[in-house]
């Protein structure tokens, strides 16, 4: 007997083997090859744009179901709803705070770098400033409004992330106040899970060649005589960021959670990678979902903290539209006094939330915002076009990191959190598995977590 035991356990079937690190392998070489298509050939560079605004629309297409099983199956998982309104009461305050601290450093940073002061604006660049303004950005009530779909099946077919969260919401609500009786919906909810996950393992594969064609377009367009002169301006942002992520927001998760920054970075740097190429946090909002679930932090939690956070957690913007609007207005010859950026920057800050879901959100609240509030300043906003697509990367990686570790928190907060779990996570002993659905094994995105483990949790 002793002597089958090897044989017995030889014979068990083998895991399938991770594959996925030849994907973000080839994304590395993608932007390399890019990047030189775009110095060599910038003017059949630019025609590559379709490519990378391809993939990110393929992603897109995802979003909405993701939003909408994530949440259902979390909300639908929790006998009493005051636990969901309390996670969202919490995360929402959390978001308005860090979004002013976001806005305080952008001030300070851009009163005491003025890297607009001595430049020139043309007629041209004045044009393209306007061209910028975006008649997609609501104010504030209409905003509100818009939350509300057409109809129940609309916040999907339009792709509307804050109307797919609404219906997401309902929908969750309502399982639950069904108990036993709507539990076979929620297991079909499951099955959906397994199937969209599925598909969004299919379409990551194409990730090379949407980061190829988008940083091969940018560089072309812009090409590396037009970013001599905004390098201040890109390098101030870039540290801000940074300082921002690993600083403030380090030393407050370290503090209430008891987290290291850069152990959580690491365990997410396939996304920051992702991001980087396509210059898009929502390509890596899936896999966002899994992976904090993954870490330990309940369904309910990330189902609510994560969609929310993309639309109100949006630091890096915060820190952008800071520091281009001081830009701007230097470069204009008009610095505003502090008794004048602050109205304007709060102004933005509800501009920004009116944006959510706008196709180059960041560039167009800007100029939507400068329009509504001081119109002077829309004619420098052609000053940061050709530079926009690099800030937009250091704005999508912040507005990320910043919901990341927003999760985290609330995660603590909501005592919804296995913390346990997160030291083995990001130690390595629990490692993600990057194999993504597996529906035999009853993983979605490697979170093997079965219903009935679920709600006796709950």
């Amino acid at each position: 007997m002793a002597a089958t035991t090897p044989d017995t356990a030889a014979a068990a079937p083998r895991a399938r083997r991770d594959r996925t690190h030849y994907l973000y392998i080839a994304v590395i070489v993608a932007v390399a090859l890019g990047i030189a298509v775009g110095l060599v050939w910038p003017d059949a560079a630019v025609q590559l744009r379709p490519l990378g605004t391809g993939f990110v629309d393929l992603i897109k297409m995802m979003i909405s179901p993701i939003i909408f099983c994530t949440i259902v199956l979390g909300i639908g998982s929790v006998r009493k709803a005051a636990k969901v309104g309390a996670v969202g009461g919490i995360a929402l305050g959390y978001f308005l705070v860090m979004s002013l601290v976001a806005l305080a450093i952008g001030l300070v940073v851009g009163n005491v770098l003025h890297p607009g002061a001595g430049l020139h604006l043309t007629a041209a660049l004045k044009q393209t400033g306007h061209a910028q303004v975006s008649s997609d950005a609501l104010p504030p009530v209409d905003f509100v409004l818009s939350i509300i779909p057409q109809t129940f099946v609309s916040a999907f077919t339009e792709g509307e992330v804050l109307q797919t969260l609404l219906v997401a919401l309902l929908a969750g609500f309502a399982l639950q106040a069904m108990g036993a009786a709507g539990q076979p919906v929620l297991r079909g909810v499951e099955h959906i899970q397994r199937l969209v996950f599925r598909i969004l393992s299919m379409v990551m594969w194409a990730a090379p060649v949407g980061a190829f064609g988008a940083i091969a377009a940018v560089t072309g367009s812009a090409g590396v005589e037009a970013l001599k002169s905004l390098a201040v301006l890109m390098l101030g942002f870039y540290v801000t960021c940074a300082l921002f992520v690993f600083v403030v927001l380090g030393a407050v998760l370290r503090i209430f959670a008891g987290v290291n920054v850069f152990s959580l970075c690491r365990y997410l740097a396939r996304e920051f990678l992702l991001i980087l190429s396509t210059s898009s946090s929502e390509s890596a909002l899936p896999r966002l979902i899994a992976k904090m679930e993954h870490l330990g932090i309940s369904k309910p939690v990330v189902g609510i903290t994560v969609p929310t956070g993309y639309s109100f957690n949006l630091d890096g913007t915060m820190i952008y539209m800071t520091m281009a609007s001081l830009y701007i207005a230097d470069a204009l010859g008009t610095p505003m006094s502090v008794g004048e950026q602050i109205p304007l920057l709060l102004f933005l800050l509800l501009a920004s939330k009116g944006a959510a879901g706008v196709s180059g959100a960041g560039l167009a609240t800007l100029a939507g915002g400068l329009q509504s509030h001081k119109p002077a300043l829309v004619d420098g906003v052609g000053l940061i076009v050709g530079i926009d697509r690099f800030m937009s990367e250091a704005r999508a990686l912040t507005n990320f990191a910043g919901n990341a570790i927003a999760t985290v928190l609330v995660g603590t907060w909501t005592k919804e959190i296995d913390k346990a779990r997160v030291a083995k996570v990001l130690s390595g002993e629990l490692p993600f598995d990057e194999t993504a659905t597996d529906p035999a094994a009853g993983t979605v995105a490697g979170v093997p977590e079965p219903r009935e483990e679920r709600l006796a949790q709950a």
